[in-house]
């Protein structure tokens, strides 16, 4: 009897495609689902692109499946992922693994790991960006749990990655959740991205006065300089697109209220749990937020504003706002990867920020030119606190900063949301300020509720009788 190398249950489209791109990298591949329909319909379509092996039930997949099995789950996060994991790690045995390549919390992924683990079968939390083509045609994938179960699922999922050069854009992240924390945070960082994709167009078009036809030109252009990316790339086609029921550009027939589907959300919420600051990635997220509100958006339309709304803008202007998000863009990833490095000492996963900017060069979602030069930067220093004091993001952001605050003080001039914008610049300028408020915020808390501060004089900490005479009082 043929058994299979690898196995794939819940062939939704990225279930699917997984399975399809393991056959066509030679892999005989079992596959299930819960309604067998769509095992069947799988092998029906694509069987001629390898060799699938369909199953109806739980125990003929695993079955088919060669030791050490590997077992790959491809279902909703959350409870339809336990109810897997309990219907499957029955059937198993030591040594076997259960790879989850959904979406999960890494907090779900620490704790299924850590109770398989008693069974004796490895759990592997595994981040797969891309979408629906990348999960086909090579996506970047970020595999954590243990090195053993790496050493034999690793090889499999190397092959069916995105390569840049020869590399692969999959590597062994980290023990128990880090691969799904990794993946969180990439989305994080997606978001942010893209929100100051957003507001590149928007300041074009109301601050500068182009049409969205004329704005796409202007993208494609910057995609073959320094902010070459996929997102970047799609933006210009979104925009050149043309909508065929109004003749009208696509974007001006498209509900102007963005969805989420949660992993931007967690990112921020466990970076407020690891006190590591992420604006960008949190205006990001509550901006999606505003823009669902369209109740609260409706009974707000006539506050108002500045006398002049847009237009205005220079015919440089295009290139002040390409500075800006270039520079922002920086401060995303840096908080980003400020976030990775945190969550990696939080949890002991040892986890290395030069490699993760190595598989996102390819396959997934935030795919760019300059997570080449972020590899650099911890290839030359592992331990740098920010990537904003790499030589070459400090230059690059040194040499965009007047064009990032003309565009700041353009978007506020006019009226125009640039949150991205606006938070990232001041970020920037927190870091690098000798002094900031925050000891005055240190005397308030220390006035109302005796929470003491530190002095910069002398070690220690000190309360001030501030009810009382006003002496000062170590503590």
């Amino acid at each position: 009897m043929e058994q299979a190398r690898i196995g794939v249950t819940g062939l939704a489209v990225m279930g699917r495609n997984l399975a399809r791109n393991l056959a066509r990298h030679g892999h005989p591949v079992a596959v299930h689902n819960r309604t067998s329909a769509r095992t069947k319909a799988l092998v029906e379509e694509f069987g001629d692109e390898g060799t699938f092996l369909p199953a109806e039930t739980p125990e003929q997949f695993v079955a088919s499946l060669e030791r050490p099995r590997r077992l790959v789950v491809m279902v909703k996060a959350g409870a339809p992922t336990d109810a897997v994991i309990e219907e499957f790690a029955p059937l198993l045995e030591p040594g076997d693994m259960i790879v989850d390549g959904g979406n999960a919390h890494f907090a779900d992924t620490r704790r299924r790991e850590a109770s398989l683990r008693e069974r004796g079968v490895h759990f592997v939390g595994t981040g797969i960006s891309g979408g629906e083509e990348g999960a086909l045609n090579g996506p970047s994938i970020m595999p954590g749990g243990s090195p053993e179960s790496y050493a034999a699922l690793g090889p499999l999922l190397e092959d069916i990655s995105a390569k840049v050069d020869g590399t692969p854009c999959c590597t062994h992240v980290g023990p128990d959740g880090a691969g799904h924390f990794v993946k969180m945070v990439h989305n994080g960082i997606e978001y942010s991205d893209m929100q100051l994709i957003a507001e590149s167009y928007d300041l074009l078009r109301r601050a500068a006065g182009l049409a969205p036809a004329e704005i796409a030109e202007v993208f494609r252009t910057w995609n073959t300089g320094r902010l070459e990316s996929y997102l970047i790339e799609i933006t210009a086609e979104v925009l050149a697109h043309t909508d065929a029921a109004t003749g009208g550009p696509f974007v001006d027939v498209v509900l102007d209220q963005a969805e989420q589907k949660g992993t931007g959300r967690w990112t921020v919420q466990t970076a407020l749990d690891l006190g590591v600051p992420v604006g960008g990635i949190a205006e990001a997220v509550f901006a999606r937020s505003v823009s669902g509100h369209a109740d609260l958006r409706e009974a707000s339309r006539n506050l108002p504003g500045p006398a002049r709304t847009g237009g205005g803008a220079g015919a440089g202007f295009a290139d002040a706002v390409e500075k800006a998000l270039y520079a922002s863009k920086i401060v995303a990833y840096a908080q980003g990867f400020h976030e990775i490095q945190a969550g990696s000492a939080e949890y002991g996963w040892n986890i290395d920020p030069g490699a993760m900017a190595t598989i996102w060069r390819d396959g997934c979602i935030i795919r760019a030119r300059f997570l080449d030069r972020i590899r650099a930067a911890y290839e030359a220093d592992p331990h740098t606190p920010t990537l904003l004091t790499d030589a070459h993001f400090a230059e690059a952001v040194g040499d965009a900063q007047d064009a990032w605050r003309e565009v700041v003080v353009t978007a506020t001039r006019l009226g125009i949301p640039a949150p991205g914008f606006a938070t990232a610049l001041a970020y920037y300028d927190s870091l690098r300020a000798d002094r900031l408020p925050a000891a005055l915020t240190q005397g308030q808390r220390d006035f109302f509720g005796a929470h003491t501060y530190r002095r910069v004089d002398r070690d220690g900490s000190f309360h001030t009788l501030w009810g009382g005479d006003r002496t000062e009082v170590g503590t």
